[in-house]
């Protein structure tokens, strides 16, 4: 490799000067680059290029923060999260080219050209911080904790806006369970916050505190017509005040009607016709009919077979025995016409005698 390719890295790394990123900052990064010169350079690039290739590496990417102040697209920060998806993007690409086992000239080009790649990647994933994760909060006070890209510090940003997060009316029935819910999708992921403080708020504007702790909920059971009126909810900070006060405005409806009743039970008629029903009269402790189960059917289709085999047996047997008392008449019957012929043979022969 000559002067030529020597050329040709300095004009692929002067493209990428102009920017820096927090992708140095994640120590995963850190030890991929460490590998990438002590075990991969030494067998797949000459070696009077590797301290000159990895110093305009490292330049690179320290200078991906290098691009204008914008609150809609980057303003030096990232949180964790961002900054754990930038990281695992160079990696994965850097992993690419070392699995590829490309070396010399068209290995610098490759890795050249991925840096460039993970630049453009790094803007859009710092946009996207700034448009959805940064200070999300739309009132109130949320401190963030964020990655300064210039330093590699992680510190708590304070996200200040109004205090006052509104109004909100509630409307229960009268015995119900009244719930006022103080909780904004954003108090999870902020620092420093301490508990919540519920307060009854009186005509005169004096206060009373009703419920103090780390739960963003109060219930007070069975609502009554003293339970209406104004309420206020107040999420507290280790050092900066208030990180939101929300009002409620509480409404005791009239007791909830009850449903409609079910019809009326249905009984057997045990004094009408087989298998007519009459309807239970009011107050009747008659047992509602259920639909037959599959078991019951079963043994009833059982019982009622066995009960017709039974009967078919017994006739059976009744009509043999018949028919066996009738054979035996008919033979008594023969054998007396039988002697009477030879009783009447008997006489009539004395008679000619």
């Amino acid at each position: 490799m000559g002067p030529c390719c020597a050329l040709r890295w300095a004009a692929l790394a002067g493209c990428l000067l102009a920017v820096r990123g927090c992708v140095t900052c994640d120590d995963r990064v850190k030890a991929a680059l460490e590998s990438l010169e002590k075990e991969y350079l030494p067998s797949h690039l000459e070696a009077q290029h590797h301290k000159n290739v990895m110093k305009r590496v490292h330049e690179a990417l320290k200078q991906f923060e290098d691009q204008p102040f914008k609150e809609e697209s980057y303003m030096g920060v990232l949180d964790e999260n961002y900054l754990d998806q930038v990281a695992w993007s160079f990696l994965k690409d850097l992993k690419r080219i070392t699995d590829s086992d490309v070396k010399g000239e068209l290995f610098v080009k490759e890795l050249f050209w991925m840096v460039q790649q993970q630049k453009e990647q790094f803007v859009r994933m710092a946009a996207q911080f700034q448009q959805e994760a940064y200070c999300p909060n739309k009132c109130g006070t949320m401190l963030q904790v964020m990655i300064w890209c210039s330093t590699c510090k992680k510190q708590i940003h304070p996200c200040r806006k109004s205090k006052e997060c509104g109004e909100r009316k509630v409307d229960v029935h009268l015995l119900e369970d009244m719930i006022l819910d103080c909780k904004l999708p954003w108090h999870q992921a902020s620092q420093g916050l301490t508990d919540y403080s519920f307060y009854r708020v009186w005509v005169n504007k004096s206060e009373t505190l009703l419920a103090k702790g780390k739960e963003p909920f109060l219930t007070k059971t069975s609502a009554s017509p003293e339970d209406a009126g104004s309420y206020r909810c107040e999420l507290g900070t280790v050092s900066s005040g208030p990180a939101t006060i929300i009002h409620f405005q509480v409404t005791v409806l009239p007791l909830k009607a009850k449903e409609e009743e079910q019809p009326p039970n249905v009984v057997v008629n045990t004094e009408g016709n087989a298998g007519e029903a009459i309807p239970a009269s009011p107050g009747s402790s008659s047992p509602t009919l259920q639909p037959p189960q599959p078991e019951s059917m079963l043994r009833n289709r059982l019982v009622g077979l066995l009960i017709c085999c039974i009967a078919v047996l017994i006739a059976g047997v009744a009509t043999a025995m018949l028919c066996r008392g009738k054979g035996i008449t008919k033979t008594q019957s023969s054998h007396l016409d039988l002697d009477e012929k030879a009783s009447s043979s008997k006489t009539s022969q004395k008679a000619a005698d």
